[in-house]
């Protein structure tokens, strides 16, 4: 089931999907969740706090995903799947390698060239990151995901070391000449990544229901 819960706190909704993996039983049904999140720094569990430079004003959050210091922001699409991996026939490696071969698909349409990497997770223009991923498996189920940059105030990635990166140059869709709407870039990636996924595609995004209530 998709999800569209529009513009959540962070911590609320890291919570919620803690719940959903604690409570799900073998035939709960996945979920994918697109969403924005009100300005935050979270550190993954390989974050170093050197590399949050200068947060300012903006809050920074110890979670549990793998990886390390990124920044989420009003303009970008994070999107979550809450899977059964053992039902999905997913490892963890075809999960991510899945996601970027969605997101890759997507801003093709708008004649934007990128790429995977396998040394460094995520999605790239050239040496610029456009989307980052961070994921934690619990009970055989994933959590967390990807943050895919589209219209944003990118100047607070400049306060971290993103993803543990000193410099890393981020992009996004809307300077590469893709849409600047948040909801058209959600609606674009969601069949590409249910069928990247090997999900029902049928429909994708016309049953989404939105449901902020439980988050």
């Amino acid at each position: 089931m998709l999800r569209w819960l529009g513009r959540v706190d962070y911590e609320p909704t890291w919570r919620a999907m803690q719940r959903l993996v604690d409570a799900r039983g073998p035939d709960a049904p996945d979920e994918i969740w697109f969403l924005e999140h009100p300005p935050v720094f979270t550190l993954g569990m390989n974050a170093r706090p050197e590399h949050v430079l200068a947060p300012g004003d903006i809050p920074v959050v110890p979670i549990d995903r793998g990886g390390q210091v990124t920044y989420h922001g009003p303009g970008q699409l994070v999107v979550y799947p809450l899977l059964d991996l053992g039902r999905a026939r997913l490892g963890v490696r075809p999960l991510v390698e899945g996601i970027e071969r969605a997101i890759v698909a997507t801003v093709a349409q708008w004649g934007i060239e990128a790429a995977g990497r396998r040394d460094a997770p995520g999605v790239y223009v050239g040496a610029a990151k456009l989307a980052s991923i961070g994921l934690r498996i619990r009970r055989g189920c994933s959590y967390h995901g990807l943050a895919l940059n589209v219209a944003m105030d990118l100047e607070p990635f400049r306060r971290i070391n993103p993803c543990g990166y000193a410099g890393l140059e981020m992009t996004q869709v809307s300077e590469l000449g893709g849409p600047a709407d948040v909801g058209v870039v959600a609606e674009a990636l969601a069949p590409q990544l249910l069928e990247a996924l090997g999900l029902p595609t049928q429909s994708a995004t016309s049953t989404w229901r939105q449901d902020v209530s439980s988050v």
